[in-house]
């Protein structure tokens, strides 16, 4: 899983020809939803973050059985499951179909892509070497940004995503390196990821990655919401705080940022500091999300624990059967 998460320079590129290859057609719409669960949703709300401002229209994440009660026929819908059989996903491209609007599919195969090719609805194929659908953050991530671009509520940021591959190129060394000190500082407490604003979608990466890759509780909040409840729970709690700071965010959240350090080291909290590296947004984005990866290894390697497979998951989906 370590040459996946050092790959992700790869798979963005490899992500944005793959989309291409896909010969999608440009259609307005009133706004994309993108229909997903886990490491296939999240790629959705790291599109939005590293849109933000240039965003001319909603841009949603699905995480559930249905579509909104308000959406209409002149939204678009971007299923995206990994393995193709994710149930949520299959539910939302049925519902899609009902509401008449547009739909595009990004997978692997599965019973997803089978119902895509039988509709003639399109697929952008993903690759079915990676060990796990969460490594695949990189194309789920570009194909997002793409279809929310083909959707009309974007302009393309492809150059930017480019660009932002190269540069990780360059600090993979030191992003590993700053990884292990994260995971040494962490040690065994229970990390409480925040973000604002760009960082809080990678806030909740870095808690399902820590979940699933290190098999160890993880949480996450976003400022300001975090500064008006949260702050006052930290009594007597065995939890770290990891701030994820952006150098463009508002003065206020970075204010906020500092104070709350302040507030939780005073009570005893381990505090870890982030500020995300980078020229452009999306590049910070990335930085900050490959981190995550790499922390959530390194607490993996720490505990002696195989970040590769997820029982708990697994039994809970044999329970539950086929739907």
């Amino acid at each position: 899983m370590l040459d996946d998460v050092l790959a992700i320079p790869e798979h963005l590129r490899d992500a944005l020809w793959r989309v291409e290859s896909a010969r999608l057609e440009p259609v307005d719409s009133a706004g994309l939803m993108v229909c997903g669960m886990g490491g296939s949703a999240i790629g959705g709300d790291l599109a939005a973050a590293a849109l933000g401002d240039l965003l001319t229209g909603p841009l949603l994440t699905v995480r559930g059985y249905a579509l909104p009660s308000w959406a209409t026929p002149e939204w678009t819908a971007l299923c995206s499951s990994y393995s193709g059989d994710t149930e949520e996903t299959l539910a939302c491209f049925s519902a899609a179909e009902a509401l008449g609007g547009r739909r595009i599919v990004a997978s692997t195969g599965g019973q997803l892509v089978e119902d895509a090719r039988g509709a003639g609805v399109p697929v952008i194929g993903l690759p079915g070497l990676l060990p796990a659908p969460r490594t695949a953050v990189a194309y789920m991530l570009v194909c997002a940004t793409e279809v929310a671009a083909l959707a009309g509520v974007a302009p393309r940021i492809h150059t930017e995503i480019d660009a932002a591959a190269a540069f990780l190129v360059e600090r993979s060394r030191d992003l590993q390196a700053r990884a292990t000190d994260v995971a040494e500082r962490l040690g065994e407490s229970v990390p409480v990821v925040t973000g604002a604003d760009l960082t809080a979608p990678v806030a909740r990466r870095w808690k399902t990655q820590i979940n699933e890759n290190a098999k160890l509780a993880a949480f996450f909040s976003e400022l300001p919401e975090a500064n008006h409840n949260e702050i006052c729970g930290w009594e007597g709690e065995d939890l770290a705080a990891v701030l994820l700071e952006d150098p463009d965010q508002h003065p206020r959240e970075r204010r906020r940022f500092e104070l709350t350090a302040k507030s939780l080291s005073q009570r005893g909290a381990t505090v870890v500091s982030i500020e995300a590296e980078g020229e452009t947004r999306v590049a910070r984005l990335l930085w900050a999300t490959m981190l995550g990866d790499l922390v959530s290894l390194a607490l993996a390697d720490a505990r002696s624990v195989d970040p590769l497979p997820v029982e708990a998951i697994d039994k809970l989906k044999a329970a539950l059967g086929r739907p």
